[in-house]
């Protein structure tokens, strides 16, 4: 069998490192990569040293451009590369531009399609391109029951949905053995990329009780980092899986997220970007974090290798819940021993 994933920007990187190594493990797969920028994208290039991904050899050579520019540009690429390489299965990664791209592509052809993170829904146009590939997807593999419920309110029907777990937290299992450890909650980590001035201001504020550092850029060094914080403040998507699966008190900076499951069963509070909002619920988090992790259903760290069992045994992981007793919670900073 002859796998292809197409690749977007890095973080479609943390995505794709995990499904690598679980097809890699198949002596009957082969997987080829795609990636739609350049090759010589330095970004791409370093989250492919960090991740451990083998070489990319094949790159759409897509720069920025607009929605349709860019979807143009791949889907107008991706053919005749489909052609050459004559994949049996082709599968995107998260919600951007690259996975719409790569689902008309592959359903063009007639070729099988497979959306990883499948059903996660934002606010406004955003979660077009998640739509898109959802909409043409044979294989949808969701990572949470709130992605589930979104792609049933859609008519999607129930046999496309696999119930895999959050291939995420599969990464974050990867790198934490492999992270620089780290002082145990003395600290609050920053990973924000348009921070208000008042944002800032805060966050000055939140320093004089305990140290803020910013999140580096390196996933192996972050992990570690965030895997020791007392809190993690942050303005976007990154990190809401990771720090509900750690135990580490997240504040989101955003009115909507496309990880609800981190809001309903994990550490994810989502907070209003002003400085005394802000400060307020830095303090709770701070005073009132839980002594035992949360336990959120499939995100074991053996996602990709339930991916990696549909696709090449067929196995079934259906959304209907299961008769089982209630999770227990795990030690709060207990780290997982994975090689």
């Amino acid at each position: 069998m002859r796998v292809l994933s197409v690749v977007g920007p890095p973080p479609n990187m943390l995505q794709l490192a995990p499904v690598a190594r679980a097809l890699g493990a198949s002596r009957d797969v082969e997987h080829l990569i795609i990636h739609t920028g350049r090759h010589d994208d330095p970004e791409m290039l370093a989250a492919t040293e960090q991740l451990g991904l083998p070489l990319i050899e094949y790159h759409l050579e897509v720069g920025e451009g607009s929605y349709g520019v860019q979807t143009g540009l791949m889907l107008q690429r991706l053919e005749p590369a489909l052609a050459e390489l004559q994949p049996d299965v082709v599968l995107a990664y998260g919600g951007d531009r690259a996975a719409a791209a790569a689902a008309l592509a592959a359903t063009s052809r007639g070729i099988r399609f497979g959306h990883v993170e499948a059903g996660l829904r934002g606010e406004g146009g955003d979660q077009l391109p998640s739509v898109v590939a959802d909409r043409l997807a044979d294989l949808l593999f969701v990572p949470s029951r709130d992605a589930i419920d979104a792609l049933k309110s859609e008519g999607v029907a129930e046999e496309r949905i696999q119930f895999v777990g959050s291939v995420r937290v599969d990464e974050l299992c990867w790198a934490l053995p492999r992270a620089p450890s780290a002082d145990t909650g003395a600290y609050a980590v920053a990973n924000l990329h348009e921070p208000a001035a008042e944002v800032v201001q805060a966050l000055a504020e939140l320093s004089k009780r305990v140290p803020v550092v910013p999140a580096p850029a390196d996933y192996r060094e972050r992990a570690g980092l965030v895997a020791g914080a007392a809190l993690v403040v942050t303005d976007a998507d990154d990190l809401q899986e990771e720090t509900s699966y750690l135990g580490v008190p997240c504040i989101t900076l955003r009115s909507n997220t496309d990880h609800p499951a981190t809001c309903q069963h994990g550490t994810n509070r989502l907070v209003a970007p002003v400085r005394d909002t802000l400060l307020a619920a830095a303090t709770r988090a701070l005073a009132r974090r839980a002594p035992v992790r949360p336990v959120l259903e499939r995100w074991d760290g053996r996602a990709a290798e339930r991916i990696a069992s549909v696709l090449c045994d067929g196995a079934d992981f259906p959304s209907e819940r299961e008769a089982a007793p209630a999770p227990r919670g795990r030690r709060a900073m207990a780290l997982p021993q994975m090689a």
